[in-house]
């Protein structure tokens, strides 16, 4: 069953009506893992509802391994502070591959009572909020690959199948346990297929508003996860775990809604004007983008020629070679631009706030989309701005930009001082900007 949302009746009903016992209070931090409280289900809707839970702030300065990088904001002078989890009902979900347990997304509120300006969930309500002032809603979709592994850490194949429904039988049962787990927990499955890469999966999600999309894509992620050690396995949303093979990666399927209808299904070979604005801001933000795409040294490893992760700000129709592909079938409810720059480990809620922050950038100027390109966006990039393919390329994009600025000057303060800190870090450990090695695959497979 489709997520809906929540009243506080409702989801008191369901939980009743599903033996539920504990709570999961959750929230996301800045590398895009759930954290949080579980409290008991009657001590939830007595008090965690109405007064929320406190978790320390330094959630939000936390990298990949729970070490705490330098920090203006967030550090041993503020006393890394309580912040305020306040769950918003409206979202609450039942783990049906865990019996007994719910889950509800928070709002997260430092001590002054306002939203915590580190906080993901606050920076892409700010982006929403934005969006809805020029009258439209966001429609949103992602693609997610991964890796399935055994216990290990070893892939559980050695050969590539795209797509077989012949081969590899043995694995579809976790897979089908992954589906129904994410069916019970409120997310539409629309199916999932082997990728191009030795035991890289996908499971594609439809579509829903940009909050609901990230809160879906945090819990996929999750949800997967545990699937995997339920049956002994593992999966990682590292986006390079392997040098000689595929990345996997996060492709961002958007539309504007404008009074509930599709704003681009009046397009018809081409993207309309409202179409191409909203691309055209995405484009222009792009290499900013670069570091909410790709936020850690083993991301931009995906960046080359012929892997089907975008090299240059290109744009096209159906081409997978481009940056920004726009779908586009004259009067379809189905035209959208995907974005195709994300690795697997982005944080949803952040790449969603820079989607919504460039594609609404591009609305206010009216920008106009430069030369379509057709064929191999490869092989002849022409004059086209190259994407990052190093993490400190990334942080040059971004420090400073407009883009920054759009998603707030504190978080994204906060956010090149974590991307620095796994500069400094890769110096000594990983220096190699094409190999990937044991180091980065201690660090990243198991929590991106």
């Amino acid at each position: 069953m489709i997520h809906t949302p929540h009243t506080l009746e409702s989801f008191l009903t369901l939980c009743n009506e599903h033996q539920i016992h504990t709570v999961e209070i959750a929230a996301p931090d800045t590398q895009g893992h759930l954290r949080g409280k579980r409290v008991p289900v009657d001590r939830f809707f007595a008090t965690c509802v109405h007064k929320g839970v406190n978790i320390a702030d330094a959630m939000f300065v936390f990298d990949m391994q729970n070490d705490l990088p330098d920090n203006e904001f967030v550090n041993m002078e503020t006393g890394y502070l309580d912040a305020c989890l306040m769950p918003d009902v409206s979202t609450g979900r039942l783990l049906t591959h865990r019996p007994g347990y719910a889950l509800v997304f928070s709002d997260a509120f430092g001590e002054d009572g306002k939203p915590h300006p580190l906080s993901p969930r606050a920076v892409l309500a700010k982006q929403i909020e934005r969006c809805r002032e020029q009258g439209l809603d966001l429609f949103v979709a992602p693609e997610l690959e991964f890796y399935l592994c055994d216990a290990d850490w070893d892939r559980v194949q050695n050969h590539i199948q795209y797509s077989s429904l012949t081969d590899a039988l043995e694995l579809e049962e976790v897979i089908a346990d992954m589906r129904a787990a994410l069916a019970g927990a409120g997310i539409e499955v629309e199916g999932s297929n082997a990728e191009y890469g030795p035991g890289q999966i996908e499971i594609n999600c439809g579509p829903a508003d940009a909050m609901t999309t990230a809160d879906n894509t945090v819990l996929y992620k999750s949800i997967v996860r545990q699937v995997a050690v339920q049956h002994g396995l593992r999966a990682t949303f590292m986006p390079k775990p392997f040098t000689e093979e595929s990345g996997s990666g996060m492709h961002v399927h958007t539309s504007l809604n404008a009074e509930g209808v599709n704003a681009f299904a009046d397009a018809q070979h081409l993207p309309n004007e409202l179409m191409a604005q909203w691309t055209a801001g995405q484009l222009a933000h792009a290499p900013a983008m670069s570091l909410i795409s790709a936020p850690t040294v083993n991301g931009p490893k995906r960046v080359r020629p012929y892997t089907f992760a975008p090299t240059h700000v290109l744009w096209g129709l159906d081409n997978r070679t481009v940056l920004a592909r726009c779908v586009v079938a004259p009067g379809s409810s189905a035209n959208r631009v995907e974005f195709r720059q994300a690795g697997s480990d982005a944080n949803p809620y952040l790449m969603l706030a820079a989607i919504l922050a460039a594609g609404s950038d591009g609305l206010s100027q009216a920008l106009e989309l430069p030369a379509m390109t057709e064929g191999d966006g490869y092989t002849n990039p022409g004059e086209a701005t190259a994407l990052a393919t190093n993490l400190a390329g990334a942080i040059e994009a971004f420090k400073g930009s407009t883009l920054a600025g759009l998603l707030g000057d504190d978080f994204a303060a906060s956010y090149v001082s974590l991307a620095q800190a796994e500069v400094a870090l890769a110096a000594e450990h990983s220096p190699d900007v094409d190999e990937v090695n044991d180091w980065e695959r201690a660090r990243f497979l198991e929590f991106s």
